[in-house]
């Protein structure tokens, strides 16, 4: 090789390195940057875990159905998830009260985890969860049922064109991550 080939070399090599590191930098911060963008905006139906819904402000003039989904994550051990109420319907600014039912199948103790999300997800800003069993590990012991307590009202400053929401929860089981 000549002489003049290997500073290009070594130049050639620290651009790729660096390229690589850039790369692996923006991977690792991708999740949490998508999930402050989601938060933000309202966007895939991410609602926040610690959301205050306005007081006293209820509009009489209108309706809003709010459709309540529950379901397993595909890795769950056998349990049963379910709610108490398939849909609710509520003037926005109201506040309803509902619960979900989870049971532990299998003989084994669990923690499970429910994760919310909204469709439309650009509704998702005004759904106010005051009271959620989401985002909070919930331990199970073996063949043990618990009920837990969901209430939320959806903002009145909801754009008028959204007469339907719906308000999924995912089961999963997070014992080994923990």
């Amino acid at each position: 090789m000549s002489e003049t080939a290997n500073p290009r070399l070594k130049k050639q090599l620290l651009i790729m390195l660096a390229i690589v590191a850039g790369m692996f930098l923006f991977c690792f911060a991708l999740v949490p940057l998508y999930n402050v963008f989601c938060k933000v905006t309202g966007l895939n139906g991410k609602t926040a875990p610690t959301a205050q819904a306005p007081v006293g402000k209820v509009d009489k003039s209108r309706t809003v159905t709010v459709e309540l989904l529950t379901t397993l994550n595909h890795a769950m051990p056998p349990g049963e998830f379910s709610g108490k109420d398939r849909k609710v319907t509520l003037h926005p600014g109201e506040y309803v009260t509902t619960s979900y039912r989870v049971k532990n199948l299998t003989n084994q103790p669990r923690v499970v985890q429910a994760i919310p999300s909204v469709t439309p997800g650009l509704a998702a800003k005004h759904v106010n969860k005051v009271e959620c069993f989401c985002f909070v590990h919930q331990p199970l012991n073996p063949l043990e049922e618990k009920e837990f307590r969901l209430v939320f009202t959806v903002d009145p400053a909801l754009p008028a064109q959204y007469h339907t929401l719906t308000l999924s929860y995912t089961l999963f089981d997070v014992t080994d991550k923990i």
